[in-house]
């Protein structure tokens, strides 16, 4: 059956997490991240990460931003960066402008022009969301971005997924969700979803109680999967 809609997770998945320090680091001032930007990087996003896991589970929610620089303020000092404050400041401004994966834009626009509608789902808060979706210009490609501050929790709490069939007045089993997440596909094939975890980094399943229903290198060929479902 072909999907009512295509959904997409943003970070990680349309857009490329790694690139505000890969990015900081290849400009003027950028020599003390030069050697670790990658271990900053990966740190940075494991604790963003961690950080929207705890909040959701204690009830303690505080928006994406918040989060992010939380996360980045943890990775900063574990790198013994903490005192460079124009870094610090550098990194914020780039995650508001993370570049888009190179198959995005042309991917998204093919669902669009066979008549499929899409849609971002993402734990970021909407001026977050807003930034990267006019920064990589795929605004017109997308037919909704839907933001967890709606329910005020984060991923995977089902109040998330939900926001979708409320939004697109669809079953479960009409969505088809794209995640490079594992746990975020795994989370959203419970709640329903037809799903697809993007594993670009060859990484294996999560145990947990559901597995992705489709695993993909790289968004290329999404198109072809999407709309032969």
């Amino acid at each position: 059956m072909t999907p009512k809609v295509a959904v997409f997770d943003a970070y990680g998945t349309l857009f490329d997490v790694a690139a505000a320090a890969r990015r900081a680091a290849q400009e003027p001032g950028g020599a003390a991240l030069a050697a670790h930007w990658q271990d900053l990087a990966v740190l940075w996003r494991d604790k963003q990460l961690q950080y929207t896991w705890l909040r959701a589970i204690t009830g303690a929610h505080a928006d994406f931003w918040q989060v992010t620089t939380e996360a980045l303020d943890y990775a900063l000092e574990l790198q013994g960066l903490a005192d460079n404050t124009a870094l610090r400041a550098r990194l914020l401004a780039l995650y508001r402008e993370l570049d888009a994966f190179p198959e995005v834009a042309a991917m998204l626009r093919t669902l669009k022009q066979h008549g499929l509608p899409t849609a971002i789902l993402s734990n970021g808060s909407p001026d977050m969301l807003l930034s990267a979706v006019s920064s990589a210009a795929i605004g017109d490609a997308l037919d909704a971005v839907l933001s967890v501050e709606d329910v005020g929790v984060f991923k995977p709490d089902a109040r998330v997924y939900a926001m979708v069939c409320d939004k697109f007045a669809c079953d479960p089993s009409e969505v088809l969700f794209v995640s490079s997440n594992g746990w975020d596909a795994a989370g959203a094939t419970g709640f329903g979803f037809t799903t697809v975890w993007v594993n670009r980094s060859g990484l294996p399943v999560d145990r947990l109680p559901w597995a992705p229903t489709h695993t993909l290198t790289d968004l290329s060929t999404l198109p072809e999967l999407a709309l032969t479902a």
